[in-house]
């Protein structure tokens, strides 16, 4: 039989961590790779039988990799602090796994987020298909701003069911990460030579509302779909105009 770790890397993640451990209990063994987090987490996850280990944070791929270096298992089934794997996924993987090849190298699923007031149909937020289900040694991570993903080295297949994934519990968290993201997305453009500005900001942020909400049908998506058409937007437009930093009143003189 194909032994399984169910993986999550947290950081403060007490608000859905109960319901992500949960969903990952057909697993063997559940290891949680905490960032030292402040909140709740690590009692949460102890008082599930969840395996804990502290390590300090120094980027997505860093923290993999030595998650990977804790785990002994054939398979790992990897979930982000604040998603749930559904009872249908889990019927796959388990199916799947009971049958994959010594050159399957892992399985791709999808993931539907919540969004201000529903599961994103649209937008270009579904079906977000994602490789989450693998073999460590099969895999290589890589990062591209503020975001990771996995790539298979080997054969892979599509399982169809779904993780469910709750980013954002308000506003005011969605528009923090947006600051986060366009500020690491400026710093990246900036280090590669590319050139921003208030124009480019505006001619981007413009083509971004424009995929969002008419080429990837946001506007099906009802209020859920402009609100995100309108941030993504936002976020375009702070990152290219970003790359040119401004003097900020300095040197300041009171006199002009």
């Amino acid at each position: 039989m194909a032994t399984t770790t169910g993986l999550i890397l947290t950081y403060n993640g007490g608000r859905t961590l109960k319901q992500c451990i949960e969903s990952l209990k057909f697993c063997d063994t559940i290891l949680v790779v905490d960032s030292f987090s402040t909140d709740n987490t690590v009692a949460i996850a102890e008082s599930l039988d969840a395996t804990v280990i502290q390590n300090a944070w120094n980027g997505p791929a860093a923290q993999f990799e030595f998650a990977f270096t804790q785990i002994d298992t054939d398979w790992v089934v990897s979930l982000d602090q604040d998603e749930v794997c559904t009872s249908s996924l889990k019927a796959k993987i388990v199916d799947a796994l009971s049958h994959a090849s010594d050159n399957t190298a892992g399985y791709y699923t999808k993931r539907k987020s919540w969004y201000y007031n529903r599961f994103m149909k649209h937008s270009g937020w579904y079906p977000d298909w994602l490789f989450r289900v693998f073999r460590p040694e099969k895999l290589e991570v890589k990062v591209s701003g503020a975001h990771y993903s996995f790539h298979p080295k080997g054969q892979t297949d599509k399982l169809d069911a779904e993780i469910l994934h709750y980013p954002y519990m308000s506003f005011a968290q969605h528009l923090q990460k947006i600051d986060s993201y366009a500020q690491q997305g400026a710093d990246d453009l900036r280090a590669k030579g590319k050139k921003g500005g208030l124009y480019r900001g505006i001619a981007h942020g413009t083509m971004r509302f424009i995929k969002l909400y008419f080429i990837k049908l946001g506007f099906l998506d009802g209020k859920a779909g402009l609100i995100n058409a309108i941030h993504g937007a936002f976020y375009a437009f702070l990152k290219y105009v970003r790359v040119t930093e401004g003097t900020w009143g300095a040197p300041f003189d009171a006199d002009n």
